[in-house]
């Protein structure tokens, strides 16, 4: 038999799916992260889930991750001492930055604290010019003493970004030369093979950021690799990228800034299958235990930025460090079950602080104080403190009802049940606030899409979430609380690669346009090769950045081949352009130029095909356990709720809220006047009204 199993670390809990490719049955397990280590719970749970299925580890055919590792490392600057190389003149382009701010009007705005010290960037002499000409040769004496001073200086991890390096990398490559000579010991990472593409400022952030997490980033997945190989598994580690596609350790290893955004790439894979129960297009919504993630998917994609942020000031646009790698378009707030809760000038406040998963919440009985937004879950009654992760950890109720009041409840002079509900009233409007900003901040409607809630704490909001939204449709998913485990086995081979290529757009220049390509198609290939996939069918996609001429920034236009005609391109450009800004905004006669070339490798895996459940047409009385006191402002306060067990419901089964439907991993909350339904798939379909 075939088993696979998808593993995704969060900030609170890390979540396992194991697959049988025979039987199509699934297992699921929810285990505490381990922070000081992740690797320790991801080992652990591959055990665990193992002798639950009553195999050994050997008998693991393929295993998927999506890991924290890089994310944790950049936000709380505990990376390795790390040092930049640039062109002689640039050294402050990393502090400057670009103009654009998240607040204009504040003169003492925070913005993020660089990874390299100014004291650790270093300049050269040199100086290539935009079309790759030398202009001032490379200084190599000049490199040997800054060698000298990086060793001295005790430096790990370098970048090395010089102006203009995309068109000519020969300078950054001798660089890379002499370093590996006369600093071995010194891990290098270079623009021109990280991002090789215009624009300075962006480039040179990707390509510290990625030299800052190398050696955390390389060890972590060695210590993987290396654990998984004593236990017996002899398959290749495969991890999750930005970009929803997966890559082998080695690739992981040297381009580690391709995973920042690896467990929320996974969990929009898992929701994009659900286009079909829903009926429509779909908002994805992801609320695990630290933050929450929110996604538009239309006609079954996700929308690939070619640039996002990361340790954004407070979350706000323009405030983080630029990172030029595509990734899932989706907007990310740190709203999760483990945020803390606080008074703040008279009212409550939630997040982005996390209790994680050490201490955790107090109702977790492991030293946390401060209340959270788990807390109030179980204060409101929806989860139940007896099954919790299906029973195996217990909750405090009383604990957390004392933490309440004591932090909010006497402050505001209010009672635990009213502090806890603001708790939860005040995090479930900053998530649908981030919904709003992918939807309605991009011209969309939310009423016109379904909303798809899962991670452990998903369920429990999103019917709130959606209602505040106005979505006509909830789609929650069998194993929601694990469903960015189950998304990691949806994933293929994928690499998206870029170059910059500044040339109008003519019959006289396309040949440029084929040879750029022909490049980027070699350079993934050679990716490719580099795993256990050598020999697959590789898929290739290509776009291209495009303006025109005279303008400063570009738009995505998709290109139908490697080789099309100028007039084509022209007029795909101005189909973009159109649809973007308005017909009325452009003439046709106007030249038009490329700027930045992308293609996108994929090589198709297998993917999951799971078996209809059993039909019945019911109001699913196999399925009820018992009822419990639960908070609904819609019947003014606690009202004895029905509690059903998944696991137990079939085909075809219907109900009313207001209901609870707990499973092991999360529990879910169908509010008053909603109808749900099971569907042949074991999806819980609820309309609302």
């Amino acid at each position: 038999m075939s088993y696979r199993i998808g593993v995704d670390v969060g900030g609170t809990f890390t979540d396992f799916a194991l697959f049988n490719d025979e039987t199509r049955k699934i297992e699921f397990l929810k285990l505490l992260t381990t922070p000081a280590d992740p690797s320790l719970a991801v080992l652990d749970g591959i055990e665990q889930l193992a002798e639950i299925a009553g195999i050994a580890v050997g008998e693991i055919t393929d295993v998927r991750h999506a890991t924290t590792i890089a994310t944790n490392t950049i936000i709380q600057r505990n990376g390795p001492k790390t040092a930049m190389i640039t062109t002689a003149g640039f050294r402050d382009v990393q502090i400057i930055g670009r103009q654009r701010r998240a607040e204009i009007y504040d003169t003492n705005v925070d913005r993020p604290v660089p990874v390299v010290r100014r004291k650790h960037t270093w300049e050269v002499p040199e100086r290539m010019l935009f079309d790759g000409s030398v202009h001032k040769p490379l200084d190599e004496e000049a490199v040997k003493r800054v060698a000298a001073e990086m060793l001295a200086e005790g430096i790990e991890t370098v970048g090395i970004c010089f102006l203009h390096s995309y068109a000519n990398p020969a300078h950054e490559q001798q660089v890379a030369d002499i370093l590996h000579k006369v600093a071995p010991s010194i891990s290098v990472t270079l623009s021109s093979e990280i991002s090789p593409v215009l624009r300075e400022y962006e480039r040179g952030s990707t390509t510290i950021l990625n030299a800052y997490v190398v050696p955390p980033v390389r060890r972590y997945v060695e210590r993987l690799v290396n654990g998984l190989r004593e236990r017996g598994y002899k398959g290749e580690l495969l991890i999750m990228q930005s970009n929803g596609g997966i890559a082998t350790p080695e690739i992981v290893k040297k381009f580690p800034i391709r995973i920042v955004e690896s467990g929320p790439a996974a969990g929009v894979l898992t929701a994009a299958r659900y286009t079909e129960a829903a009926g429509s297009d779909i908002l994805s919504f992801d609320m695990g235990g630290t933050t929450a993630k929110v996604c538009l998917i239309e006609e079954g994609k996700p929308f690939l930025a070619g640039q996002f942020e990361v340790d954004m000031v407070n979350l706000k646009p323009n405030s983080g460090l630029p990172i030029d790698i595509p990734a899932i378009d989706l907007v990310e707030i740190g709203s999760g079950g483990g945020s803390i809760a606080r008074v703040e000038m008279g009212s409550i406040k939630v997040g982005p602080e996390s209790a994680s998963s050490v201490p955790g919440p107090i109702c977790y009985g492991r030293g946390g104080e401060r209340p959270t937004v788990t807390d109030a879950d179980v204060i409101l009654g929806y989860i139940n403190p007896d099954y919790f992760l299906g029973g195996k950890m217990s909750l405090d109720h009383e604990g957390a009802g004392r933490g309440i009041q004591r932090h909010i409840g006497d402050i505001l002079n209010i009672d635990t049940a009213a502090a806890a509900w603001g708790i939860f009233e005040v995090v479930t409007a900053q998530m649908a606030e981030a919904a709003r900003v992918v939807s309605v901040g991009r011209g969309k409607d939310p009423r016109d899409f379904a909303f798809i809630p899962f991670g452990g704490a998903g369920p429990v909001h999103g019917g709130r979430i959606a209602r505040m939204l106005g979505c006509p449709r909830i789609v929650f998913p069998s194993g929601a609380g694990v469903q960015s485990a189950v998304g990691l086995l949806m994933g293929d081979v994928r690499f998206d690669l870029a170059r910059t290529l500044i040339v109008e757009v003519s019959d006289s220049n396309m040949h440029q346009l084929k040879e750029t390509i022909s490049l980027l198609a070699d350079e993934a290939r050679g990716q490719i090769a580099g795993g256990s996939f050598d020999g697959h069918e590789v898929h290739f996609s290509y776009s291209a950045d495009m303006r025109f001429v005279g303008q400063g920034y570009e738009i995505n236009v998709e290109l139908p081949s490697e080789n099309p005609a100028a007039g084509v391109v022209r007029e795909a450009f101005f189909q973009a352009y159109g649809k973007t800004y308005g017909e009325r905004t452009f003439s046709r006669d106007e030249g038009v130029e490329f700027a930045k070339l992308h293609l996108s490798a994929r090589v198709e895996l297998p993917k999951l095909t799971f078996p209809e459940i059993s039909f019945s047409e019911s109001s699913a009385e196999q399925a009820f356990k018992n009822t419990r006191p639960v908070y609904f402002p819609e019947t003014n306060g606690f009202t004895d709720c029905p509690v059903y067990d998944r696991y137990l419901l079939k085909a075809g089964d219907h109900f009313s809220g207001p209901a609870l439907v707990e499973e092991q991993e999360s529990t879910i909350v169908i509010l008053p006047d909603s109808v749900a339904r099971v569907d042949a798939s074991g999806n819980i379909i609820v309309d609302l009204h």
